[in-house]
């Protein structure tokens, strides 16, 4: 059986360039093909699947950002790899943060673009596997995924399956991380709507004056910024979910407009005149208790009534911590796959500190606290030492050992490093290893960040 050759696409106006690249890359043992401009590069794309793509950002025509943006929006899962002349770091940098991989500047080391290439493969292979893992789990259309035996969690999943094949409004309720957001998707997958659109919209995270078109629309010319008809959240939805997650974050005016709509079955975009009949199951979810705002009066009552017709109660995980164990076997399979690791397995004592942590963020915060531990360990087994230190303890210097054997000053160096090297892994997780924005968040440069991951083997 022959192994397919990895397949590298030069982008580059100079012939002299992409002939010397396809001379070194062929003699590396990957197919190459080479054109001289964005069009062309856009065009061949039809026909020709590379794993990579090297490309001049200047170039006549279309430029190479600009082929890059049309090139992502078609193939958002294709690695790109900016060349850039040396001082136009700005537009590198703009490069990435529209998709691209990475960027190297001309004139560029041989070796240093052969390692590129490299890691920019292995990204790709993680990223079609990612890929696929999600569409998996996106097609299974049973409750038999979502991970629990614990006896509270055994009884949410009987009340969602009563109700998945109806039509009937659901009302999830938990706390922020129990996982509300799982259960409404399964709801979904195994109702009558499941070849339908699963639409999430996060109510506290739109801006109060665009509230009204993301989940409406609105026409052309509605306001400064409407420059072209937009459908909003319902349309988008018809003929299946809308799951309408942090529903206590809802303004009061936009409670009228939300209530109108599921008792009309129609809604009207922005600056529109026309009624538009939508089709919509609505689930919704929320971590605040609504009673409680209804008597302070933050939330309609009526509202209240037509949302809460089928009320689910998830419970936190610090009271079904016997499904701890199965999170972290999960967790451990998924993060070997998606980060390219060899964690086999968790030590007894490292279980237990997981077990009597209380989890305030519950199962996204272990999964948080999971995924930095497989990092620092990066194979074998994870021990006490690879957990964050909120949940292993903060360290204590003992007066007549550590600062007496190594002297305070490096003591102290010791601390800092340990604490300097997590809060860089929980801030690159929660950018997913976006080093632009993770160095932005850590309010330093990216070169600072990139040499302390380099410090830190990260």
């Amino acid at each position: 059986m022959f192994m397919k050759k990895p397949q590298i696409l030069i982008v580059d106006d100079e012939e002299k360039i992409r002939k010397v690249l396809s001379r070194m890359l062929e003699d590396e043992n990957y197919g190459v093909k080479s054109v001289e401009n964005g069009q062309k590069a856009i065009a061949i794309l039809n026909s020709y699947k590379p794993d990579v793509i090297i490309m001049d950002q200047n170039m006549p025509g279309i430029n190479g950002i600009e082929a890059l943006v049309t090139i992502k929006e078609k193939n958002p899962n294709l690695t790109v790899i900016i060349i850039t002349a040396h001082g136009e770091v700005s537009l590198a940098v703009d490069a990435i943060k529209k998709g691209a991989y990475d960027y190297l500047e001309k004139p560029f080391d041989n070796d240093k673009l052969l390692l590129l290439i490299k890691r920019a493969m292995d990204h790709q292979r993680l990223t079609v596997e990612i890929s696929d893992l999600k569409r998996k789990l996106t097609e299974q259309k049973s409750f038999e995924s979502i991970i629990g035996t614990n006896e509270k969690m055994k009884k949410v999943i009987e009340q969602a399956k009563c109700v998945a094949d109806t039509d009937t409004t659901v009302l999830i309720q938990g706390e922020s991380g129990v996982g509300k957001e799982i259960i409404a998707n399964a709801i979904h997958q195994t109702s009558r709507r499941k070849d339908g659109p699963f639409i999430t919209v996060n109510c506290g995270a739109i801006p109060f004056s665009l509230i009204e078109s993301e989940l409406f629309g609105h026409e052309k010319g509605a306001f400064t910024d409407a420059k072209e008809t937009k459908p909003g959240k319902f349309e988008q939805a018809d003929g299946g979910t809308l799951f309408l997650d942090e529903l206590g974050e809802l303004p009061l005016d936009a409670q009228v407009k939300l209530l109108r709509v599921l008792e009309d079955k129609k809604i009207t975009k922005v600056g529109g005149i026309k009624p538009i009949p939508v089709n919509v199951r609505i689930l919704s979810a929320t971590n605040n208790n609504l009673e409680e705002r209804v008597q302070k009066g933050s939330f309609r009552l009526d509202l209240y009534y037509r949302l809460n017709i089928f009320p689910i109660q998830i419970p936190p995980l610090r009271d079904r911590k016997d499904d701890i164990p199965l999170f972290i076997e999960y967790f451990i399979n998924v993060f070997n796959c998606e980060l390219g690791l060899h964690i086999k397995n968790m030590s007894k004592e490292a279980v237990d500190r997981l077990l009597n942590y209380n989890w305030p963020g519950n199962i996204r915060d272990l999964q948080n606290a999971i995924q930095s531990a497989m990092i620092l360990c990066r194979e074998g087994t994870i021990t006490r030492e690879h957990l964050p230190m909120r949940i292993k303890g903060y360290p204590v210097i003992d007066g007549t050992k550590q600062v007496f054997n190594s002297g305070l000053d490096e003591s102290l160096k010791s601390i800092n490093s340990k604490l300097e090297k997590e809060l860089i892994i929980e801030a690159l997780n929660k950018c997913n290893y976006n080093r632009t924005e993770t160095a932005n968040l850590l309010k330093i440069s990216r070169k600072t960040l990139f040499n302390k991951m380099k410090q830190y083997n990260l």
